[in-house]
């Protein structure tokens, strides 16, 4: 079995757990609100707002026995810049202030899987970070592209509000071929227990991100 194939297995019921977190359950059903839907926007700006900088320490932390996974976080950086923009033209789009989200902070949650993020690249083996990026762009292609179907019909919002959700959903299903690649690659056991330890930590922080959802604030513009 190759490594990709043997990642999915070692992560497989923390995969789940995340999937049946009960706001993705009931957003998928079409079964949230819009402030809902604008406290996931909120706090997918705080994360997604470091992954251009994460990826640059992941790839100046990288030894040179991996400079080909350098030259790949290099093609990342790419792809990722300016997404955190697509965020707040999302939040705009469906009534929110997008000055107050730009200018706030992140919620515990948030902030907490940031933060390992960060930690796992200067501390540990930094390539671990791509246990996240495993666990992000996976949870994308699996949920994107439907939840924001659903949204857009159960709330009644303008297509416009989804350009994150729908972009990604279908980015990342690019991606993944992309990421299988360079997992399989990957023939140091340190490098693959790393990145195996890191998935297993993110699943969780990222479903706790989606359980205080609705502790998190969703600012609305004053005319909305």
């Amino acid at each position: 079995m190759n490594f990709h194939s043997r990642l999915l297995e070692a992560t497989a019921r923390e995969r789940e757990a995340l999937l049946t977190v009960p706001i993705i359950q009931e957003a998928l059903a079409g079964r949230i609100q819009r402030r809902d839907y604008l406290a996931f926007l909120t706090q997918a700006y705080h994360h997604v707002r470091h992954t251009v900088p994460l990826l640059m320490a992941c790839g100046a932390r990288l030894p040179a026995r991996l400079e080909w996974l350098r030259t790949a976080v290099g093609e990342y950086i790419e792809e990722e810049m300016g997404h955190q923009e697509w965020v707040l033209d999302d939040i705009e789009a469906c009534g929110g202030d997008r000055a107050a989200v730009s200018a706030g902070e992140p919620a515990l949650a948030t902030e907490m899987m940031v933060a390992y993020a960060y930690d796992t690249i200067a501390r540990g083996n930094p390539v671990g970070f791509f246990g996240m990026v495993l666990v992000l762009e996976g949870t994308s292609v699996a949920l994107a592209t439907r939840a924001a179907e659903t949204i857009e019909t159960s709330l009644d919002l303008p297509r416009n509000a989804f350009s994150y959700l729908r972009s990604h959903g279908d980015l990342d299903v690019e991606h993944v071929g992309f990421f299988e690649n360079l997992m399989d690659r990957l023939d140091d056991p340190g490098d693959q227990a790393a990145v195996v330890h890191a998935a297993r930590r993110f699943y969780p922080l990222y479903a706790n991100i989606f359980r205080d959802l609705r502790q998190s604030p969703a600012v609305f513009r004053e005319a909305a």
